[in-house]
């Protein structure tokens, strides 16, 4: 077991091989795949005399270069500062020290410090309204979809696990999907039409990480919440990649620190993505566990491969809370029949006479808008 130092983090022999290692590859930045604290970020940079970031830092050095949109920015920025604000020890150690009088008069080091520390503080304390006004909009648009209404189906996932591959192969879009992280930060929502001819909205969110930092998840909380009120929630996995089960793991907990965990009322759908990075032993090994799982589908978003399986896994699950509902129409009420093709899947329709017998599922906020629709018209 390593033993880890309060002052460097590593042991003194390990922060004197790598120095040496930074001083002949002349290396400018080191990478630590730990959260360092400012002191020893500090200390480790003075023995190296090189830029130190820390798995917090690297992670919005990412997030900074991907954010695309004015939310975006709002809330790397946003996290970026929190992290900052614990950081000022760091660049102000050379003032403090100027610290002089009896003990209660505050040299210029301390003041400049105070001074740095209240500005973010200020700004921080704007960027958060800006972002409060951000979940106001959000609110706003969720209420809007609801009148239409459309149910929202979001896509989660770890980092690279093909998000965003799959939301393009099933809308036909063409948002940013490549091979590196978090190469989505700001969430995109389509319309889609399923095999029943319900209409769904698509959304494709951030992409989590393991020990994803609490800053991160509370800035980027506006944009989360579109999971937290989606009706399904697709967990994509890249399945090839040999850490997929603590990756779902940790997007999980992620989601549970949201407050989303799957149950009867907030279904999830298991969403086994790459199966053609896998051999074929192993596809059809995993085609058959889909198969036989509920909530799980096995597919390739790169080659659409599976793809039809995952549209019917949604009309399936959307359809489980559905009421299935009986309506006699006047034949020439073409307005009510149009209405019930368009919110529900009618599932038997025959005249007699002047009145046509409807067969519908429905779900229950639209048999009650519809029942109403019925009732003022009669």
């Amino acid at each position: 077991m390593p033993t880890w130092r309060p002052s460097t983090l590593i042991g003194e022999g390990n922060v004197a091989r790598l120095k040496q290692l930074v001083q002949d590859e002349r290396i400018a930045v080191v990478v630590m795949d730990a959260n360092l604290g400012p002191v020893q970020q500090r200390n480790l940079e003075k023995e190296w005399a090189v830029k130190v970031l820390d798995r917090t830092g690297l992670i919005l050095e990412i997030f900074g270069a991907r954010a695309r949109t004015a939310e975006g920015r709002l809330q790397v920025e946003l996290a970026q500062l929190s992290y900052q604000k614990s950081r000022l020890v760091r660049t102000w150690t050379h003032l403090e020290r100027q610290r002089g009088g009896f003990g209660f008069l505050a040299g210029p080091g301390e003041s400049q410090l105070e001074s740095d520390r209240r500005m973010i503080g200020d700004k921080i304390i704007r960027l958060k309204k800006d972002l409060d006004e951000v979940k106001r909009t959000r609110a706003l648009h969720r209420r809007s979809r609801e009148r239409v209404p459309y149910p929202v189906v979001a896509l989660v996932g770890y980092t690279n696990a093909g998000k965003s591959t799959l939301f393009n192969r099933l809308v036909h879009a063409r948002v940013l999907a490549a091979d590196m992280l978090f190469a989505t930060l700001d969430p995109t929502m389509r319309a889609l039409s399923l095999p029943s001819g319900r209409k769904i909205i698509l959304s494709d969110t951030v992409g989590f990480i393991s020990d994803l930092p609490h800053d991160l998840v509370a800035a980027f909380r506006a944009t989360l919440e579109e999971v937290l009120a989606a009706d399904l929630v697709l967990h994509v996995r890249d399945i090839s990649h040999p850490e997929t089960d603590a990756q779902a793991a940790d997007v999980r907990n992620v989601l549970a620190e949201l407050g989303r965990t799957p149950d009867a009322a907030n279904p999830f759908v298991e969403v086994l993505n790459k199966i053609d990075a896998l051999a074929p032993e192993a596809r059809e090994a995993l085609l058959a566990r889909a198969a036989r799982e509920p909530d799980t589908v096995a597919l390739s978003a790169y080659t659409g491969d599976g793809c039809d399986r995952l549209l019917a896994e949604i009309d399936r699950r959307l359809a489980l809370g559905r009421e299935t509902v009986e309506y006699d129409l006047a034949s020439g009420d073409g307005a009510a029949i149009a209405w019930l093709h368009a919110h529900g899947q009618v599932l038997e329709s025959r005249s007699e006479g002047e009145r046509l017998h409807v067969v519908v599922a429905l779900d229950p906020a639209d048999r009650a808008r519809f029942e109403h629709r019925l009732a003022r018209a009669q």
